[in-house]
């Protein structure tokens, strides 16, 4: 089920033909002139960032593909009340089928589906109960009205660092700890949505799924590079929960670790939701990779039992992001589990607690 999205991403990684990467190349060539001419227009003050009257949190990366940068939106959400804040988060909203600026959540309920809100926002509002979420293209239009409606204290922006008609206060980039920059080529001919040089631009680098920096050698020495200075934090994905979407059960981690599962994701990076069934102890008999936020068919879901059924697993096993693009559709007979996880800090946590502190004062 892997599609030609896919396929693409590992030629990112991996490299191009000859005569593809010519032309990519070229395109490669093209996107950075403009991504130069938007760099000149901001020294010189021509293009501005407009600030806001509350500190701003942005999480965002360099690259296409999943760094953590939605966990890592919790953390910071979960990080600003021992401030004294109140936050809300703003995000675009990719893939909704909404235009304009929509409240997906307010501090007493969802108020939009995940096809109105996007799958990521939509995610995002059923972990953080309470906080605000509001999606937007215009990042400043959208941080206004989460002000204006709800009195919050604090914004955080998701997926943004590439967006900068707001002004921000704290800067965080994610990284993947192995092959974090692809084959280091701008888009379309590589990952990167940046030249290296725009970490620059950032406050922490957190490189996920790595113990300690010396586990994100690539990452630390781009950093060096590029942006001395700027401290490199390490993280992991954990396990918070499971459960058996059949029966809505929670399902433990010693019943799980007994499981023999036929795995999929349309996530960015499926290899680390292997990884963490995996050191959870699950048996993966086959991940089945669709494109970043795939949304199912009956028929997508009736082909994975079959395949289930051929390789005789005991169940199915998909991430909580997946689960909100295909809830609403018929599952399938054998048990369909859900895992959820977290972001966990494995170095520098002080580092963290010290930035917010610096950024976002007490309200």
């Amino acid at each position: 089920m892997t599609n030609g999205g896919s396929r693409f991403a590992r030629r990112w990684e991996d490299g191009f033909p000859g005569g593809q990467a010519r032309l990519l190349g070229a395109a490669r060539r093209g996107y950075g002139g403009l991504l130069g001419a938007r760099e000149w227009l901001y020294r010189r003050g021509v293009l501005r960032s407009r600030a806001l009257p509350v500190p701003v949190v942005s999480v965002g990366n360099l690259t296409v593909g999943g760094t953590g940068k939605t966990p890592a939106v919790e953390v910071a959400v979960h990080t600003l009340p021992a401030l004294g804040h109140r936050p809300a988060v703003v995000s675009r909203g990719y893939g909704r089928r909404t235009r304009g600026v929509q409240i997906v959540a307010d501090a007493a309920s969802i108020r939009l589906d995940a096809e109105d809100a996007g799958d990521e926002p939509f995610l995002l509002a059923r972990r953080l109960p309470g906080v605000p979420v509001v999606v937007g293209s215009n990042r400043y239009d959208t941080a206004r009205l989460a002000l204006e409606r709800f009195g919050v204290t604090a914004i955080v922006l998701d997926d943004a660092f590439q967006h900068r008609t707001l002004r921000k206060d704290l800067e965080i980039v994610m990284a993947r700890a192995r092959s974090p920059w692809g084959n280091g080529a701008l888009l379309p001919a590589g990952p990167l949505r940046e030249p290296l040089a725009a970490l620059r631009r950032a406050n922490l680098v957190v490189a996920t799924g790595a113990e300690r920096p010396e586990d994100a050698a690539a990452v630390v020495s781009a950093v060096d590079t590029h942006a001395p200075g700027v401290p490199v934090l390490t993280a992991v994905y954990t396990i918070a929960e499971c459960w058996e979407a059949n029966r809505m059960r929670p399902v433990s981690l010693a019943e799980l670790a007994q499981k023999r599962v036929l795995a999929f994701a349309g996530i960015a990076a499926p290899r680390a939701f292997e990884e963490t069934l995996r050191a959870g102890g699950v048996a993966v008999e086959q991940v089945l990779e669709f494109a970043d936020h795939h949304w199912y068919a009956p028929a997508e879901l009736a082909t994975l039992e079959a395949r289930a059924h051929d390789l005789g697993v005991e169940g199915l096993m998909t991430t909580e992001k997946d689960w909100v693009r295909l809830r609403k559709l018929p599952l399938p007979r054998r048990p369909l589990y859900v895992l959820s996880v977290r972001l966990a800090l494995t170095s520098g946590e002080n580092l963290w607690q010290s930035a917010f502190t610096r950024a976002c004062p007490t309200a």
